[in-house]
């Protein structure tokens, strides 16, 4: 074989391959042609549903704020109240405890009192009470020991008597 036969051969097959890359960009161009018609039918109603999800998307944007923005003011409020609520069981305590010592104050005072009236009831009318019965008890034995006249018999000892026997 010849270069010239050769060289025809590999002509041959370029333009083989040449005619194969022509079909292949003539399907390519078909196969994009109909999707194009496909992609701009569908087009408006992408653009209607893309317009809806701007619409949606703005809307949820102004509720999350409202939303954001309450929270904040019920959290304001909350934190409020409980700056009051602190202060009046701060306040609430303080009395407490205030009206506790005043409560045991007068409780001491009361006790003190009490012991007081009794050492007054002690020394004012149990001492005394004793004092007149001792002066009585003395009286009434010395009376009977006068109207006997004689000394008692060992029948009639008393305790005391007792010990030196």
């Amino acid at each position: 074989m010849s270069q010239d036969t050769l060289l025809t051969i590999f002509v041959g097959v370029s333009a083989v391959a040449l005619c194969i890359q022509l079909a292949m960009l003539v399907g390519m161009y078909l196969a994009i042609s109909s999707i194009r018609q496909q992609v701009l039918k569908v087009m408006p109603q992408v653009g209607s549903i893309l317009t809806k999800t701007e619409a949606t998307v703005d809307q949820s944007k102004k509720n999350i704020i409202e939303i954001t923005e309450k929270t904040n003011e019920i959290m304001d409020m909350a934190k409020t109240q409980m700056i009051k609520i602190d202060s009046v069981v701060t306040d609430a305590t303080s009395r407490a405890k205030v009206q506790l010592e005043r409560a045991e104050m007068v409780v001491d005072d009361t006790v003190n009192r009490v012991h007081s009236s009794v050492n007054a009831v002690h020394n004012g009318i149990l001492r005394p009470i004793r004092e007149i019965n001792g002066v009585a008890t003395g009286v009434k034995t010395a009376m009977q020991h006068f109207m006997r006249g004689n000394r008692p018999s060992v029948a009639q000892v008393t305790q005391d008597d007792e010990m030196f026997i």
